[in-house]
């Protein structure tokens, strides 16, 4: 009886393997055909029982099996992708494994082949800001291809530009760990036939211009990404919330590059929002001091600090860039607004107030105040309109205030001159 039972076992282990070379020749004939949703489904049929097969029908399966999703992942099934890569890397693994190689050759190929494929569909998920999708794509690529770092640098690129700041974060960590640089050296020459700049390695481009295929060879520098690497860590850090990582993180950018103002200034927000006026002032100042001269920097102290609701300190920063370069528009207008803000923050006060002769009499003395505020960031703005007559962002906030005033020969004049 024993012996029975045993060649019973044998019989059933026999007739499970014929089955399941039918079953991949079924997906087989079905891909050849076209039709890779039938060969997914022969195959599924063999699925529950592959892991009990012996390697060479294993490897063949997970062969075919790649080769079906790779074919769905081509056609637009983006689900398909990962199935396929998990299912060639079986293939190699399986055959490493038992040491006889039929297959992985032709897997290893398909694997590049689809690392290629993920690259342009993240292209194109990009142009139609599909950023999240993009990002996933980019990172299987990298993990398809270690050594094309520049793939999980993307990836943190197009998952910041889709707001998933966790995955962003992940990838960006990562970068920092490895001690990604991504400096380097971009070769090109112009094709003499088309006029084109073409890139290519260096050893083409010499070769290139030597047959006088190509002419004006050049060498581009690209600078390392690490500061903007550590600063986005910092700054994604800040955004979901964790203050004191954040903290840590714009240490280490500034560590990284002590001469990025910018930095300075992101961390001197940070202080504010946590409430730590004492560094924020610190900071603001160091910045200050670190470019005098550059109307941007000196700008962005003004953006922060009226953000921060200090419209003396932004208003300082405004007139310092103005002194600098007397037509950047958007100085103009800020430090029009910082008079307006103040002016505003008037009216909830008059509002409070009551009927009486001594509330009458306060109303109209913060009712001139903030008048005269206002007057205040129309003359800015009138100025400007000496020099800048048409543009149309000073004309209409120019209005705005004379509507606020109830000075309507001014409001009827801008509005002339806006062609309203």
């Amino acid at each position: 009886m024993k012996t029975k039972f045993l060649i019973l076992i044998a019989m059933g282990v026999s007739v499970m393997g014929y089955s399941q070379k039918n079953e991949i020749k079924d997906a087989e004939k079905a891909l050849k055909g076209g039709d890779a949703a039938a060969a997914k489904t022969a195959l599924e049929a063999a699925a529950s029982t592959i892991d009990a097969a012996d390697e060479r029908v294993q490897a063949q399966y997970y062969a075919v099996k790649g080769n079906v999703y790779s074919d769905l992942a081509q056609k637009g099934d983006e689900t398909a992708f990962q199935p396929a890569i998990d299912a060639y890397n079986k293939v190699i693994s399986v055959e490493e494994a038992s040491g006889k190689e039929k297959y992985t050759t032709v897997a290893k190929q398909k694997l590049a082949q689809i690392t290629g494929d993920l690259v342009n569909a993240a292209v194109e998920d990009n142009n139609n800001q599909k950023f999240k999708e993009a990002a996933a794509k980019l990172y299987m690529s990298y993990k398809l291809s270690p050594a094309d770092t520049i793939y999980l640098y993307y990836a943190a690129s197009s998952a910041v530009n889709g707001q998933d700041y966790d995955n962003a974060l992940s990838y960006y960590n990562e970068l920092k760990e490895m001690g990604y640089d991504g400096s380097g050296v971009t070769y090109t020459a112009v094709n003499i036939e088309t006029g084109e700049v073409e890139t290519m390695d260096k050893a083409t481009r010499d070769l290139y211009v030597k047959a006088n295929t190509h002419k004006d060879p050049n060498e581009e520098r690209s600078p390392s990404k690490k500061p903007e690497i550590v600063k986005n860590i910092a700054l994604i850090y800040q955004q979901l919330g964790d203050n004191e990582k954040a903290l840590a993180a714009y240490s280490d950018a500034r560590a990284e590059n002590p001469d990025d103002v910018n930095l300075v200034l992101g961390e001197a927000n940070l202080h504010y929002s946590m409430g730590d006026k004492e560094n924020f002032k610190k900071l603001m100042a160091k910045a200050s001091e670190m470019a005098p001269d550059n109307p941007d920097l000196l700008y962005n102290i003004g953006v922060i600090n009226m953000e921060q609701g200090n419209l003396e300190d932004a208003r300082d920063a405004y007139k310092k860039t103005l002194a600098i370069d007397p037509g950047y528009i958007n100085a103009l207008l800020n430090l029009s607004t910082t008079y307006v803000n103040e002016g505003n923050g008037l009216i909830d006060e008059m509002n409070a107030l009551g009927s009486s002769k001594a509330d009458i009499a306060k109303y109209d003395e913060l009712k001139g105040k903030k008048d005269s505020l206002f007057k205040e960031g129309a003359t800015v703005l009138e100025n400007a309109v000496k020099t800048n007559p048409d543009n149309q962002s000073i004309l209409s906030q120019l209005k705005n205030i004379y509507g606020a005033l109830g000075d309507t020969e001014n409001f009827m004049r801008i509005k002339k001159l806006l062609g309203e």
